[in-house]
């Protein structure tokens, strides 16, 4: 072959290769996540056509728990999309009003909109997240989850981040049922778990599963099997909700997790609030029932929420690098991981905001007990994935923090570290070397000398990180927000260490 031939073939490999590339980054923009669409003509029209008779109004409050309020679908009308409903006593939700200013309006979401399966003839109920207003013209109510996450949004568009992609790993309990009695404090208080799978059931009608053995068994050990079937086939006919996979997850008695393709912010945590909605649901029409509480079983794994992150903007993945021999990690990306690290202990009051997070972040348990970044390593707080390499990989690039439990409101989740990521881009935080070995199995010297830090040990702890490194918060989350969400969680650490715990009376009764 002469040396023109062999110009002409190489450069039609590079043309070649280019529009094969091209096509790749098409394709993968197309598969992005479809938004939710309806516009308030379009839930007009499918109340219409469905029969619908009552709208579900819900909300969010500053701890993450969803409530709502039902209103007839005769009295919906355009000013309820532009007005909103004056039904919302907000002195009444924890942590947002006092009684002398708590006239508030629920503003609903018409793309939120979806039919409730488990209402009369599953069509007769339909369901709206709404947005939060002040009554008498005072606008957005500042401590609504939900206007924090939109805040949040905002927030990395301004700073040059278009889109943001979110994935929440959300893992859950499943038990047949609980028992439990903490109503006499002075008398003692104690709980039962009862779990076909348990590893204590020894009613010989199933096969029960060995605490920390709970990872992909197949039925009949996986009883769990058809309820997360029907969780998927909710979420995604009537919500709208994409799902990739489930699966039974490590821990013994019922631990579930069900996995959605990412989406943006303000979306992915729409879906998560409909996502434990939708779990609890489905369990109790199957007389079980789900908790999202992180640390309910001694002596096996929690539940977490790991929480992938990217930033794109005009389509391009803006933590993807090439060239970067490491983990394809852009420069971008890794101050992205330097925010996280230098605020972790501070996002813990956020990610972490019960006292039973700290049952969970202790070690032997696969939970991230140590503030460090790496790839692959799931000892560290700060994952970089690494399952492609090259330009396949593009898409897929992203960071994995893996701090958060499913007790978090997935709103200020999601806001907090979009927060510190960025305040992490804007001072070029450096997240220091990655840690390549078990942090689990290091040495306290090896530890101290690599400069890995602990997250808090107890909530008090998180809430005193957060009061004293706030101020990379404050752009999307207020300084009420932070006031009212901290005294709910002191309040809550009192209540626990005030009270004798039923195992101090095994170590301590003979003292």
């Amino acid at each position: 072959m002469n040396v023109k031939s062999t110009k002409i073939t190489i450069k039609y490999w590079l043309i070649t290769i280019s529009l094969l590339v091209d096509e790749v980054e098409q394709n993968m923009q197309e598969a992005m996540p479809k938004q939710w669409a309806m516009t308030k003509e379009d839930v007009f029209k499918a109340i219409e056509k469905h029969d619908i008779k009552f709208i579900d109004l819900q909300l969010t409050d500053v701890l993450g728990k969803l409530h709502h309020i039902t209103i007839s679908t005769r009295y919906l009308d355009d000013n309820t999309f532009t007005e909103g409903v004056a039904k919302l006593d907000g002195s009444s939700i924890r942590g947002f009003a006092e009684i002398h200013e708590s006239d508030m309006l629920l503003r609903p979401d018409p793309s939120t909109y979806a039919v409730i399966p488990w209402s009369l003839d599953g069509k007769k109920t339909a369901r709206m997240l709404c947005d939060v207003y002040k009554g008498f013209g005072g606008g957005r109510f500042s401590r609504d989850p939900r206007f924090v996450a939109q805040k949040a949004e905002e927030y990395l568009k301004k700073l040059g981040y278009d889109t943001s992609y979110w994935g929440p790993e959300i893992e859950f309990f499943v038990f047949d049922k609980v028992h439990w009695d903490a109503t006499s404090p002075y008398q003692g208080v104690s709980y039962k778990i009862e779990s076909r799978e348990a590893a204590w059931n020894v009613d010989g009608t199933s096969l029960p599963i060995r605490f920390k053995e709970g990872y992909y068994p197949a039925p009949p050990q996986d009883t769990l099997m058809e309820y997360r079937n029907e969780v998927c086939r909710v979420l995604t006919d009537y919500f709208g909700v994409e799902i990739d996979a489930h699966h039974h997850e490590v821990a013994t008695a019922g631990q579930c997790e069900i996995d959605m393709r990412f989406d943006t912010l303000v979306k992915m945590a729409d879906k998560a609030q409909t996502y434990k909605y939708a779990a609890r649901n489905v369990a109790s029409q199957m007389g079980m029932v789900a908790t999202f509480m992180p640390k309910p079983i001694f002596g096996d794994n929690a539940s977490g929420m790991h929480v992938h992150v990217s930033l794109w903007n005009k389509g391009v993945n803006l933590f993807y690098d090439e060239n970067d021999p490491y983990a394809e990690l852009s420069q971008t990306g890794r101050y992205f991981v330097g925010g996280l690290l230098e605020h972790s202990r501070a996002l813990a009051a956020i990610t972490n905001p019960t006292t039973n997070s700290y049952r969970r972040l202790v070690p032997g348990y696969e939970a991230p007990v140590f503030i460090a970044w790496s790839r692959s390593n799931r000892s560290a707080n700060v994952r970089v994935p690494v399952y492609y390499k090259g330009r396949g990989g593009m898409k897929s690039k992203r960071i994995e923090f893996r701090t958060p439990d499913t007790s978090s409101n997935p709103y200020l989740c999601f806001a907090a570290m979009a927060a510190a990521g960025a305040d992490g881009i804007k001072k070029k935080i450096d997240p220091g070397d990655p840690v390549n070995e078990d942090i689990y199995k290091l040495s306290p010297e090896r530890r101290s000398q690599l400069g890995i830090k602990e997250l808090p040990g107890n909530l008090r702890e998180a809430v005193e990180e957060l009061l004293s490194d706030s101020e990379f918060i404050k752009p999307v989350i207020s300084e009420d927000l932070i006031e009212v969400m901290t005294e709910l969680q002191l309040k809550s650490f009192i209540d626990v260490s005030t009270k004798p715990h039923p195992y101090e009376f095994y170590l301590y009764f003979d003292v």
